[in-house]
């Protein structure tokens, strides 16, 4: 369902597939070829949310904000089954492990990887392609070319499975 909260209405680029019983309110914008998939909820109630192209949200995961904190999550990111982003930025090409929490003023660095499982605790700056994991979440080393070839490979599988199931609803 897609619902406006007062003046704010989605703003969602006509390619997005959105699953069935996904959620999304008021003040989000979400890119291109990007993909919010089964029990998702956004809600840009509080403050904006802004998701970039080629992004997969998947099933039960849980974005929102704090007052004046937008949630940023830049292009081509996979945030894995039930993540919880709450006020928080994620760079180009990260990736949450399912089962993530990244709380408010976090910033997850551009091709990261945060391991399943994790909490990034509030302001916490993952550096750009680390992989971090525990709670909380600490560098354990750096992402390799096997990790970056499972991320293309992550981004593209999502976005043809979005772009397929996107058909189906027509």
């Amino acid at each position: 369902m897609i619902y406006p909260y007062k003046d704010k209405y989605p703003n969602i680029d006509p390619s997005v597939f959105i699953a069935d019983y996904a959620t999304i309110t008021g003040d989000v914008t979400i890119g291109a070829e990007s993909s919010i998939w089964f029990n998702v909820s956004i809600r840009g109630d509080v403050a904006p949310t802004t998701i970039g192209e080629r992004v997969s949200i998947q099933d039960l995961s849980c974005l929102h904000q704090s007052p004046n904190n937008p949630l940023i999550i830049e292009d081509e990111a996979i945030v894995g089954h039930q993540v919880t982003l709450h006020s928080c930025i994620i760079r180009k090409r990260a990736l949450i492990g399912m089962g993530s929490i990244i709380l408010d003023g976090a910033e997850i660095g551009e091709g990261a990887f945060i391991g399943a499982g994790s909490l990034v605790p509030p302001g916490k700056k993952i550096p750009p392609n680390a992989l971090a994991m525990g709670r909380p979440a600490k560098v354990i080393r750096e992402v390799t070319a096997e990790d970056r070839a499972d991320m293309d490979r992550i981004i593209r599988e999502y976005a043809e499975k979005g772009q397929y199931y996107k058909s189906l609803q027509k």
